[in-house]
């Protein structure tokens, strides 16, 4: 089968997560399974926990804003931290620890995983006032997450 998509800013569906409002480039049902794309705006307080994907591999690329990387290891202090600025590609391959947090006041990234299914967490979690990451763990996990440290801090 081949698959061909174009899709612009604002062209995707808009869902809920925690407080977030992401648009979805390009879902999994989409791409047969090959990729889900989303569009976010992300503040200092919309990091998430150090994590480790067992499934997909997952890649950025920063739109607007800076954003700083921490990769490889499971806990902060001992990652390698990496700042990407506006037009940066981040690719962390699965079973590699990260986080990300915006170092400006928000950042806009286009988030990228391969394979896609990863989506539906994001989906089942829907919205929340503030991030609830604790209370998702065992859903994380049906998804191959596992978180190792708190996010970096605001």
């Amino acid at each position: 089968m081949s698959i061909a998509l174009v899709r612009n800013p604002g062209d995707g569906q808009d869902f809920r997560y925690y407080d977030n409002v992401i648009e979805q480039v390009a879902t999994n049902e989409e791409t047969a399974g090959a990729v889900s794309v989303m569009r976010l705006t992300v503040g200092r307080a919309d990091a998430p926990p150090l994590h480790t994907h067992s499934r997909e591999d997952e890649s950025w690329v920063v739109l607007s804003g800076r954003v700083r990387f921490w990769v490889g290891s499971t806990s902060l202090d001992a990652c390698e931290i990496r700042d990407a600025e506006p037009g940066a590609y981040v690719y962390v391959s699965r079973l590699v620890p990260h986080t990300f947090q915006t170092i400006t006041p928000t950042a806009e990234v286009l988030v990228i995983n391969n394979p896609g299914a990863i989506e539906g967490l994001f989906h089942q979690v829907g919205p929340a006032d503030a991030r609830e990451d604790a209370a998702h763990a065992d859903l994380a996990a049906d998804y191959g997450i596992v978180n190792h440290d708190d996010p970096p801090t605001a």
